[in-house]
């Protein structure tokens, strides 16, 4: 996970340490801990920095179940979940969110609302999309222009949505069989579609759970 974390780029973590409840050494966590620093230096993570908290996600999920109404204080190991939280905001810095640049939005799913039209949902990769707003589908078929007639986030109407929003939108004149995962919407003339392109590849070896044989023999 690591490795696909350092990949995909993934600039920052939090590591929870699991299964507290079922080791009783407090010598063994401290090595298990010192392991996975190890493994986060390896992987060019700062060991040393990243915070690490141990504790037992079931007994956490038990404790809240038993009592939803549950406070900081009561429970040891859903204190050890707010701990963690709390790490995650104070150590994992905001998304700087590409706010000023063209819109665009990667197509992760489609669906159908009767009476209504064809929704794209999927998460906004930068600047910022409104009702009423002109957009191009582009990718896989010939491009389609269209116009955003509805916009929910979080089963929410929406006037705007932003970079790093994830939300559906509602398209005018548009089939489900116009638009599939992969296509992306853009402001008009932003991007155009190609066929040609240079990528990075990192192939997983066997020791890291990927191929045991080579793409060609």
């Amino acid at each position: 996970h690591l490795l696909l974390a350092k990949q995909v780029g993934v600039p920052n973590i939090v590591v929870f340490l699991n299964k507290e409840d079922q080791v009783d050494d407090a010598e063994l966590l401290e090595l298990v801990e010192l392991e996975i620093r190890e493994t986060l230096d390896k992987y060019e993570f700062p060991g040393d920095e990243i915070p690490i908290i141990a504790g037992s996600a079931l007994l956490a999920l038990e404790a809240l179940t038993e009592n939803p109404q549950i406070k900081p204080g009561d429970s040891k190991w859903v204190d050890k979940i707010y701990n963690l939280m709390d790490q995650v905001d104070a150590y994992i810095p905001t998304p700087e969110r590409e706010t000023e640049k063209p819109f665009l939005m990667a197509v992760e799913d489609v669906f159908s609302i009767t009476g209504r039209g064809t929704v794209a949902t999927g998460r906004v990769e930068r600047g910022c999309v409104k009702i009423g707003d002109t957009v191009e589908l582009v990718g896989l078929r010939d491009t389609k222009t269209t116009t955003v007639t509805g916009l929910e986030m979080f089963q929410k109407t929406l006037d705007e949505s932003v970079a790093g929003d994830n939300v559906g939108i509602l398209l005018r004149g548009v089939q489900k069989t116009d638009i599939e995962r992969g296509m992306v919407l853009a402001k008009p003339g932003s991007i155009t579609p190609h066929t040609k392109f240079e990528a990075q590849v990192y192939v997983l070896t066997k020791e890291e759970g990927g191929r045991h044989t080579p793409f060609f023999p």
